[in-house]
C-alpha cells in the first residue's frame, strides 16, 4: 500500500487528485522533527513530496505556487477533544459546521466526542458518523466512542468491535465512571485491544451540582464550588487502576497542579498515563467569570491563577502531552440563565490556535512546544499518520501569521453556537490558510466574513 493509501485510510482523508502545489518563502515549523527553518514545501496528489530550505524560492515548473511570505507553515493542527451535536442536538452543531469551524482555527483533525443522542456506542452509529464526515465535513473526523452503555458508567461497550469499526479511543464523555470494578474492567478489555481509555476525571459525588471552582472567588459570587478533590481522587484511583491493568489511559482536561503532580508520578513510574489540558485553562483562571458570566462556566470549572500557571509550566516543561479546545457549543436558551443554572461548555475551534500563541508571546512557552501539543502529540497518542511535515506525510497544513492583531467577534464565528469564553478578547496570531490532503478548505480573504 502506498504513503498516500495509507494515510489517506489512517485519516479518512479525501486526497486532492493529480494537483502539484509549492508552498514557498515560509518559516517551516515541525515539532516531530524540531524543524523551525525557511524554506518550502512541496505538495504531489495530497501528500508532502519534498520539505527543506532548497524550495524557499523554487518553484517546480507547472506547480500552483503559494507565497507564504514569511509565515510559519506547520502541520494541520489536532483537536482530540470535540463535542458536536450530531446526532440528536444539531442545533447546536453539526458535522459541517465544526468542520468549517476547525478549517478557519488551521485544525486538520477533529476527535468527536460519544455524547451524543443517541449515543455513540454501536458499530452502527461509528458508521453513521463516518458517512457524514465523508458526504459533509471538509476537515477529516475520527470517532471516540463511548466506553460504557449509554454513557451511564454501569455497563461496558464492545471494544473491540467498535474499534473495528473506527473508534480510534473510547471514553465516557463528560461523566466520570464511578464504578471501579466497571473502570478496571474497561482498562482491562480495552488492553487486549491496545484501545486507547479517555476519561473525565470527576467525582460527582464530590463536586455535585457545583457551579465553580470552590474558593473565595465562589464565597464572594454567592456560588457553590467544586474541591479540585473531585478531579484528583478519580485521577489517583485511575492511575492505581492503570497499574494493575497495563492498560493505556488519557486524562484529557486536568486543570490543577495536584493533578498534574499525579501525572508526573505515573509517567516517572513508567505507567501508560497521558493527560491534556483544555485552552481555557490555560489562558482563563476564574477570575474571569466576573459578573456571572456564563460563557465562562466549563467543565472543569476555571481553577485560581495559581492553577493556570501550573498547566502553563506542565505545557512547556512536557509533561502535559496535549492541548485540546473542549469545543462545546450550548445555544443561547441553555446559556442565557443565572450562573448556577446555565449549561457547562464553550466553543473554541477557531480560537485555538491564536489563544494558544498568547503563551508565546508572554514568553512562557515556546512556538515548538505549543505546536507539540497540538500536532504530533495528539497523532501519536491516537495512531494517526497526520502530525509531521515530511516527505510521504499527508499534506494537512496550516499557515498563520503568529503576529497579527485581530479581534474576536462571536458574530462571525462559523460554529452555529457562540457561546465563546474569547468574544471581544484581542488575539494575535491568524490563520491565513489551512490544507486538508493538498486540499485548501480555508482562505482568509484579508477581510472579516459578514
Amino acid at each position: 500500500m502506498s504513503a498516500r493509501s495509507k494515510a489517506t485510510e489512517k485519516t479518512g482523508a479525501r486526497a486532492a487528485g493529480g494537483e502539484v502545489t509549492v508552498f514557498i518563502n515560509a518559516r517551516v515549523v515541525d515539532p516531530a522533527s524540531k524543524r523551525d527553518e525557511p524554506g518550502g514545501l512541496l505538495v504531489e496528489d495530497g501528500i508532502i513530496a519534498d520539505i527543506g530550505p532548497h524550495l524557499r524560492r523554487n518553484a517546480p515548473d507547472g506547480a500552483t505556487v503559494v507565497d507564504c511570505k514569511g509565515h510559519v507553515l506547520a502541520p494541520g493542527l489536532i483537536d482530540a477533544q470535540v463535542f458536536t451535536g450530531e446526532p440528536g442536538f444539531e442545533h447546536r452543531e453539526t458535522l459541517k459546521t465544526a468542520s468549517h469551524a476547525a478549517a478557519a482555527g488551521g485544525v486538520t483533525t477533529i476527535v468527536v466526542m460519544p455524547e451524543t443522542n443517541p449515543v455513540i456506542d454501536q458499530v452502527a452509529l461509528v458508521d453513521f458518523i463516518q458517512r457524514r464526515a465523508r458526504d459533509n465535513a471538509v476537515v477529516h473526523v475520527q470517532t471516540m466512542a463511548a466506553m460504557t452503555k449509554g454513557l451511564a458508567g454501569e455497563e461496558m461497550t464492545e471494544i473491540g468491535l467498535l474499534k473495528r469499526a473506527g473508534a480510534i479511543a473510547f471514553s465516557n464523555g463528560k461523566a466520570s465512571v464511578v464504578n471501579t470494578r466497571v473502570m478496571r474492567n474497561v482498562l482491562n478489555y480495552a488492553k487486549d485491544f491496545n484501545a486507547l481509555v479517555v476519561h473525565h476525571t470527576e467525582d460527582p459525588f464530590l463536586s455535585g451540582s457545583a457551579a465553580m471552582n470552590s474558593g473565595e472567588v465562589a464565597a464572594r459570587l454567592g456560588l457553590s464550588g467544586a474541591s479540585k478533590l473531585a478531579e484528583t481522587i478519580t485521577l489517583e484511583r485511575d492511575v492505581r487502576l492503570v497499574e494493575m491493568t497495563g492498560g493505556r489511559y488519557h486524562a484529557p482536561t486536568i486543570s490543577c497542579e495536584e493533578s498534574l503532580a499525579v501525572v508526573r508520578a505515573a509517567k516517572a513510574r513508567k505507567l501508560a498515563v497521558t493527560c491534556g489540558v483544555s485552552i481555557n485553562h490555560l489562558t482563563l483562571n476564574e477570575n474571569d467569570i466576573g459578573p456571572y458570566r456564563t460563557f465562562f462556566k466549563v467543565r472543569p470549572p476555571l481553577r485560581r491563577e495559581e492553577d493556570r500557571a501550573a498547566m502553563v509550566r506542565g505545557l512547556a516543561n512536557g509533561d502535559i502531552d496535549i492541548i485540546v479546545s473542549s469545543h462545546d457549543p450550548q445555544d443561547a436558551d441553555t446559556k442565557r440563565r443565572p450562573f448556577a443554572e446555565a449549561a457547562d461548555g464553550a466553543v473554541g475551534l477557531e480560537t485555538l490556535l491564536a489563544a494558544a500563541l498568547r503563551l508565546v508571546g508572554s514568553g512562557d512557552v515556546s512556538l515548538m512546544a505549543v505546536l507539540r501539543a497540538l500536532t504530533i502529540n495528539p497523532a501519536r497518542l491516537l495512531g494517526l499518520h497526520s502530525g509531521r511535515l515530511a516527505k510521504g506525510a499527508i499534506a494537512d497544513l496550516v499557515l498563520f501569521d503568529p503576529g497579527e492583531p485581530w479581534v474576536v467577534n462571536k458574530d462571525l464565528l462559523r460554529s452555529r453556537s457562540k457561546n465563546t469564553p474569547f468574544d471581544e478578547a484581542k488575539m494575535q496570531g491568524r490563520v491565513l490558510r489551512t490544507v486538508v490532503a493538498g486540499k485548501t478548505v480555508y482562505e482568509y480573504a484579508g477581510v472579516e466574513r459578514t
